[in-house]
């Protein structure tokens, strides 16, 4: 529950401008599969740090290897 609500705050301060049912739809995919988004957080760190990319170009690019998994979350 704690976690959830973190979670929460986390994703609106970096979703602004994104319809609240969107940031919903969002919290609640990122909540089901929580090994995957870590999984994408940690590699886009890497790839950052590793190419000296911003990190939103690091997360773009890591997001495109898991394109597959990330569509079939987002289609339910």
């Amino acid at each position: 529950m704690f976690k959830e609500f973190l979670l929460k705050k986390m994703l609106a301060s970096q979703l602004k401008g994104v319809p609240p049912e969107m940031q919903d739809k969002i919290l609640k995919v990122v909540s089901e599969n929580p090994a995957l988004f870590q999984k994408i957080a940690s590699e886009a760190l890497a790839l950052a740090k590793e190419k000296g990319l911003d990190q939103q170009a690091a997360i773009m690019q890591v997001a495109m290897k898991y394109k597959s998994e990330l569509g079939g979350l987002f289609v339910k």
